[in-house]
């Protein structure tokens, strides 16, 4: 590069009002850097006929920086402000490269890698070492980010293996998208070993400057089985905590729940736990015709709405608690059940029995799939 000529320049500097309206924009600005702003005053502060020295002290700067910022803009203008770039131009990555990075990303690693699982640099040395490609991984990392690919992250799935999914998938969905006229539809289950936890040390809550902690050590003092209904129409829930989970205890919870909507049609959605079925309930079934058990397939309990209603209490109540006892647990689940009913909005279902069952097929397909892939 040739080196940078200085002109330097003794007396103020005669600049037209546009110039100078331009330059006090640069300097009021809050899109320009720093440097660049502190640049446009040296030179208006020229212009205003202050001496070099003076300008020099003002800017806590030497007066050869006063000199260089005036002799750039007497040759360049405003872009003569702006900091040089250094280097050549930027190395441009094949396109063939990015795609390679994509397609390994969307594989699982070798499986003489000893990886579960890609991450940026482990992505790179692989391209290095056994492809010859050098990227690094802050380019891996941006094409992941750009391509929306999380090969870090991972989730758990299950396909139901009951013959007869269709018909009760069909049936449930049918009652939640068209239930019967008149008929009350109640989606019961039992979230099971709720723990009493406590920290180990007082919780810290939040404070203007810091987010609530806690420790990560706890002291466990007992447990809960909480029992609880859905209105599906409403969205009313009743809850009941119980120290078992049994057939007893469920069917006496059952009671309870239809309680409420004598004289109606009573649709329950449930799921295939033995303490639905012992001979007390079915005893009691067969007394009260004018209620019906729509049981969800096996491995399919996500197609009963107390469950997503399990997962919000879990989410917003009882997963960050802190419990002394069970008694506190147990008081804490009520309170959160009478807030939730003061305000309830049912949960809007708009999955078809279609939809649900093209889905199945389509993870079935793709599990096949990659089943084949991973033989090869």
């Amino acid at each position: 590069m040739e080196p940078e000529v200085l002109v330097i320049v003794e007396s103020g500097m005669d600049l037209s009002s546009e110039q100078m309206a331009e330059l006090r924009e640069l300097v009021g600005s809050r899109d320009v850097p720093a440097v660049v702003a502190l640049r446009a005053r040296i030179v208006l502060w020229s212009a205003e006929g202050r001496r070099r020295k003076e300008i020099a002290e003002f800017a806590d700067v030497a007066p050869l920086t006063v000199d260089r910022c005036k002799s750039r803009y007497m040759e360049r203008g405003v872009a003569g402000l702006e900091d040089k770039r250094r280097g050549g131009p930027r190395t441009q990555v094949p396109p063939r490269v990015r795609a390679r990075v994509i397609a390994l990303t969307r594989m699982s690693p070798p499986a003489d890698s000893g990886l579960s699982h890609w991450s940026t640099r482990t992505l790179a040395g692989h391209l290095k070492r056994r492809e010859g490609i050098s990227v690094s991984w802050h380019y891996v990392a941006r094409v992941w980010r750009e391509e929306n690919l999380k090969p870090h992250r991972s989730g758990t799935f299950k396909i139901s293996k009951d013959p007869a999914f269709a018909e009760k998938a069909a049936d449930i969905v049918g009652l939640y998208l068209s239930p019967p006229g008149g008929a009350v539809v109640l989606s019961v289950d039992e979230k099971t070993q709720v723990q009493a936890l406590n920290r180990t040390q007082p919780v810290l809550p939040v404070t203007f400057a810091a987010t609530e902690k806690r420790t990560h050590d706890y002291v466990r003092h007992g447990t809960t089985n909480l029992f609880a209904v859905l209105n599906v129409t409403t969205g009313e829930v009743l809850g009941e905590c119980k120290p078992n989970r049994n057939g007893a205890n469920f069917l006496a919870f059952l009671k309870k729940a239809v309680k409420p909507h004598a004289g109606k049609e009573i649709h329950v959605v449930l799921d295939n736990l033995s303490t639905h079925t012992t001979p007390d309930v079915k005893t009691w079934l067969a007394k009260n015709p004018h209620v019906h058990f729509h049981f969800t397939p096996v491995g399919s309990s996500w197609l009963n709405q107390i469950e997503t209603w399990f997962g919000t209490i879990t989410r917003q109540s009882i997963r960050r608690g802190t419990f002394s006892s069970v008694n506190v647990l147990v008081k804490q689940i009520r309170d959160y059940i009478n807030s939730w009913n003061e305000n309830a909005k049912p949960f809007t279902w708009t999955a078809t029995a279609d939809e649900i069952l093209a889905k199945v097929r389509l993870v079935q397909t793709n599990m096949k799939k990659l089943a084949n892939n991973n033989s090869k």
